[in-house]
């Protein structure tokens, strides 16, 4: 339809093109965070399995945590394997096999450019984050969770934990084949989940092991929570080094080779 406005005969209205850039990150990051929900298997990897973890081990007495009840040790590092599920295991898959059925390379002939597209990837997953952390939270305080330090540590550490995961996951989305993604991002979940402080302390391993799976990004959230959480410290500078490394690496990474076709 046509009219005759100030700007002249001819002008459509509403006038054709883009939506504002800001407008479009939003509606890409809901879309993305409605697709992430509603999958199966994400729920399983982002609800489900740290939720099980959980309430299994602190209502049963199946491992040593130390001394002090078993949810103050278990909740950190829970919290730490629900941000790498979302952010490295359930990003790494969805983007593999988004890569793979030609998804990703049809957005970026859309007007919303590359980045925003990885960003709005970002905004979902941090919403999603938001959404776990809350629900664990509350299910562990249910469970007789009583937390300590301050906001500040833990938000700090959560958002680095976020970038390092997410890094890591475009790069395996970005560089393997979708079959291979899927494969290794449930592969490094299982092994993490095992050997990253999540649910076995790491001083039950033996001491060369402890020292390189110290510099694991899962144990240095995980250890990092645990000692604001659990037992009040400060700022866990040395973990907030690890992941900020991880975080920079990683992205870096993403950024060079990552693959749209």
């Amino acid at each position: 339809m046509t009219t005759t406005t100030p700007g002249g005969p001819g002008t459509y209205a509403p006038r054709p093109g883009a939506a504002p850039l800001g407008r479009m990150i939003a509606a890409q990051a809901a879309l993305e965070t409605r697709m992430l929900l509603r999958n199966g298997e994400q729920l399983l990897l982002t609800v489900i399995i740290p939720t099980l973890l959980l309430v299994l081990f602190s209502s049963v007495d199946i491992i040593d945590t130390g001394a002090g009840k078993s949810v103050d040790f278990l909740a950190p590092g829970v919290l730490a394997l629900a941000v790498m599920s979302t952010a490295f295991t359930g990003q790494a898959i969805a983007t593999g096999f988004e890569r793979r059925y030609g998804v990703l390379k049809r957005l970026a002939a859309s007007p919303l450019p590359r980045w925003a597209l990885m960003t709005a990837k970002t905004l979902s997953v941090l919403v999603t984050e938001v959404l776990q952390v809350t629900l664990l939270a509350v299910i562990a305080l249910a469970l007789g969770w009583s937390p300590q330090g301050g906001p500040l540590a833990v938000l700090l550490l959560l958002v680095l934990g976020t970038a390092a995961f997410s890094g890591l996951g475009l790069l395996m989305a970005g560089t393997l084949k979708a079959e291979a993604t899927l494969a290794a991002a449930n592969l490094v979940f299982l092994l993490l989940l095992v050997g990253g402080g999540v649910i076995v302390p790491l001083d039950r391993f033996p001491d060369a092991a402890q020292q390189v799976l110290g510099l694991l990004p899962i144990s240095a959230l995980s250890d990092g929570l645990r000692e604001v959480l659990q037992h009040g410290a400060g700022m866990p500078w040395g973990d907030l080094a690890i992941l900020a490394v991880w975080a920079v690496a990683g992205l870096a990474a993403a950024g060079r080779f990552f693959r749209w076709e």
